[in-house]
């Protein structure tokens, strides 16, 4: 982050406002703090093994292990962001940092699969505490100037922070234990804590309004609901009676969510009168459809490194490295890109670059040509990304006031959480009936028994092809050949969605136009800081968020932000 310009920001310790220096520690804080969250995240998927033989658990159990913390993640953000705007966001993060390294340190240590699915929980608990709040804090604290650069930095932790975590998961299986997986997030917990003890500011909402608590319920449950339909879809079956159940109780949370918020209207914990404006809906479209595709990307990948190309999985970790530096690198440029084309040229370009990723991948991957086949569409797919996640998580949290922040940061995580879920089982489901599908023509002369195994799904193919004898290679050719029309098949599906989403874009993405600010005599009191700036009215509200370009140019407003964090009485100067 540039520190060249003048550092103009919300009032911090004794009234004084974050330097360079102190915000440069703030925004290391709030990244190490969101890594350790997004790392837990991925990181059990490579000890599924271990994890099932030390435990002697199921596949199913053992799924529930991993996939228990975002559903807990996921089902919690909103409420929990809501309440961290209320009680300060200062202790709500160190809490949560509390919580959630307490949890790991339990799992590190858990003696049977049940205390490991408790820790779990727990540990989501922490992390819908935390992922909300560090977005929040930047967007409360930094200058107009300087925020679109610090949301770059954390939009390419958020997206590219799960590959880099899986693949120290990984290093951290092969050269230690699988248990020495919640070493990495213990340790980033500490130093994220000791570091917003020292630098981050509070800053909370003073509501004249009770806490929505029905609305807070019902979001959990309307989130556990299609959540958990999305994970156990395809296991158990998408006509499973659990599976329509649930459903039918997401579906009818979500609908009950809406009509209470706006029973409630400006005392609702979301006010969904918002998603009117473009970019409140634009942003979150975009990222949910991002983030499903990154996503379903991983699925399709993963398979091709180990069972079609054999690598192991720390090397298939590493080759995923090119798209998620790629992917951090262009969140960085997004801003600056936004300064001069515009926000909606900048995430148009983005969903264009990614399709185009798309396509190339499904065009020239091949098992005989190996990687290189696929490396310029991953750093294509890494590339658009990038673009496109900042300035849309920018029109998110611009389309909500200073005051929700912590609503507007928990809005765009839950969109991440709820595209990745929809990416894994749609494009993970296009990808094994395209395998399917491919696979019977080529199993002529294969024995039965290894035929149907092969069927169920190329890792199964490669097991299995060690006790076809002679017909080994042609089960595993089979197999290899028939995962690449599968791939294809989801690939080109990735590119119909993308191209879908870039004609919204162009045609109903976010505004580059700059916000009026409200008129004094408009404005509601101040409800935030010990001064007396008007927070963002209703009015101003409706009108188009504010873009990077007006960002730019525009003079900073955090110094008298209704945000203002609130002075510490266990410190001794602003940058302690």
């Amino acid at each position: 982050m540039s520190t060249n310009q003048p550092v103009q920001a919300a009032e911090t310790d004794g009234g004084e406002v974050p330097d360079a220096r102190q915000l440069r520690t703030i925004l290391i804080a709030v990244s190490v703090a969101l890594m350790a969250v997004i790392a837990s995240v991925s990181g059990l998927n490579v000890a599924q093994t271990h994890v099932a033989v030390e435990f002697g658990a199921s596949q199913n159990t053992v799924l529930w292990i991993i996939n228990i913390y975002t559903l807990a993640l996921a089902a919690l953000l909103l409420p929990l962001g809501a309440v961290g705007d209320r009680l300060g966001r200062k202790p709500m993060l160190i809490a949560g940092l509390g919580v959630f390294g307490t949890a790991n340190v339990v799992a590190g240590l858990a003696p049977s699969a049940e205390v490991m699915l408790a820790a779990r929980v727990a540990g989501g608990i922490g992390a819908a505490m935390i992922m909300p709040i560090t977005l929040a804090v930047i967007t409360s604290t930094f200058p107009e100037q300087q925020r679109g650069k610090a949301i770059g930095v954390w939009t390419g932790v958020a997206g590219g922070g799960g590959i880099l975590g899986m693949f120290l998961s990984a290093l951290l299986v092969d050269v230690a234990d699988w248990r020495g997986l919640f070493v990495l997030p213990v340790v980033l917990v500490l130093v994220a804590l000791a570091m917003t003890l020292k630098s981050v500011p509070n800053s909370r909402a003073a509501s004249a309004h009770r806490f929505d608590a029905v609305g807070a319920l019902v979001s959990t449950v309307a989130v556990i609901g299609l959540i958990f339909v999305l994970q156990e879809g395809p296991e158990r079956g998408w006509t499973a009676p659990a599976t329509l159940t649930s459903l039918s109780v997401g579906l009818a949370g979500a609908i009950g969510f809406v009509a209470w918020e706006l029973h409630r209207c400006d005392a609702a914990l979301l006010d969904v009168r918002l998603f009117r404006e473009r970019g409140l809906a634009g942003g979150s479209i975009t990222l949910l459809v991002v983030f499903g595709v990154q996503a379903g990307i991983a699925v399709v990948l993963f398979p091709f490194f180990q069972a079609v190309l054999g690598w192991s999985g720390l090397l298939s970790t590493v080759a995923l490295m090119p798209m998620a530096i790629m992917m951090m690198a262009a969140s960085g440029l997004a801003p600056k890109l936004a300064v001069r084309s515009g926000s909606r040229a900048t995430v148009a370009a983005g969903i264009a670059c990614a399709g185009l990723g798309l396509a190339l991948m499904a065009l020239f991957v091949s098992v005989d040509g190996g990687y290189v086949t696929i490396l310029p569409g991953m750093l294509a797919m890494g590339l658009g990304m990038g673009l496109s996640m900042t300035p849309s998580t920018e029109a998110i949290t611009g389309s909500l006031p200073r005051e929700k922040q912590g609503v507007a940061s928990a809005l765009n995580d839950i969109t991440r959480e709820f595209g990745t879920a929809l990416g894994v089982a749609l494009l993970g489901a296009l990808l094994a009936n395209g395998y399917r599908s491919a696979i019977d023509s080529r199993l002529n002369g294969i024995p039965r028994g290894a035929a149907d195994t092969a069927r169920e799904g190329v890792a199964n193919a490669v097991e299995a092809a060690g006790t076809a004898g002679p017909h080994a290679p042609d089960l595993l050719h089979a197999a290899q050949q028939s995962f690449v029309d599968g791939w294809q098949n989801a690939m080109w599906a990735g590119v119909a969605v993308m191209g879908a989403l870039f004609a919204y874009i162009v045609f109903r993405g976010p505004s580059n136009a700059a916000p009026s600010s409200p008129a004094p005599g408009n404005a509601a009191p101040s409800t935030l800081a010990p001064n007396n700036a008007a927070p963002h009215s209703a009015a101003s509200r409706n009108m188009a968020p504010h873009s990077a370009a007006s960002r730019s140019t525009a003079p900073s407003t955090a110094a008298s932000s209704t945000a203002a964090p609130e002075p510490h009485t266990n410190q001794k100067s602003p940058r302690a």
